[in-house]
């Protein structure tokens, strides 16, 4: 007989009620590129948020639609990046559980009017913001904290054959990493100038996308 436990009844919690409204969204100097600040809801026992809700996020300006959830866990010092899929690109909402990280979008398409430009912002368990990045962008970031979890959205399939990457450190970029001297993976230390990667293995700026 499979044991039976008691559950005294007890007084559930009030669910928070949720907006049905557009999540509120920052533009930044990228378009496309957004910083999402979610609803978060504190009490002593910690917090809740929602990190996405199809039609919330659909009426801010993001797909309605994400096929790949990732998680990674990475320490103090380490830079990801900076990846990219082309062909079958892939759009990123990315969301921080624990720890801080500085993440980056840089504008890799060919012909964009903002071509070589990056945006970065701080992303934390804590604060509960989030990066919103199109596809045809690389995405990178730095950890803050001695470990961070990271989890982000992807609107395509991830496909090996399709896996690209350029150098952290590009000068063409001249992005403002707070870290020096960062620990990389040596795929991402080998990892080419975007100078050296031919042109029709990057993205292609589309007018109105």
């Amino acid at each position: 007989m499979p044991q039976i436990l008691y559950r005294p009844k007890t007084k559930l919690s009030t669910f928070p009620k949720l907006s049905s409204t557009p999540v509120s969204t920052v533009r930044t100097s990228l378009n496309g590129v957004l910083v999402v600040e979610p609803q978060i809801f504190r009490d002593d026992r910690g917090h809740f948020l929602e990190i996405w809700r199809h039609d919330r996020y659909s009426a801010a300006g993001m797909p309605d639609q994400f096929v790949q959830d990732n998680v990674s866990l990475s320490t103090r010092g380490v830079v990801r990046g900076l990846h990219f899929q082309e062909p079958n690109a892939q759009g990123k909402l990315v969301s921080v559980l624990q720890g801080e990280i500085f993440d980056v979008a840089v504008d890799i398409r060919v012909g964009s009017p903002t071509f070589l430009r990056w945006e970065g912002v701080v992303l934390s368990g804590e604060t509960g913001r989030q990066l919103y990045i199109p596809e045809g962008f690389a995405h990178g970031f730095a950890v803050l904290s001695d470990v961070a979890i990271v989890i982000y959205k992807c609107t395509r399939d991830y496909h090996p054959n399709c896996e690209q990457s350029v150098r952290w450190d590009d000068p063409a970029f001249g992005i403002a990493w707070p870290i020096d001297t960062p620990t990389l993976s040596p795929k991402d230390r080998s990892a080419p100038l975007l100078e050296q990667v031919a042109s029709c293995r990057l993205p292609r700026y589309e007018a109105g996308l």
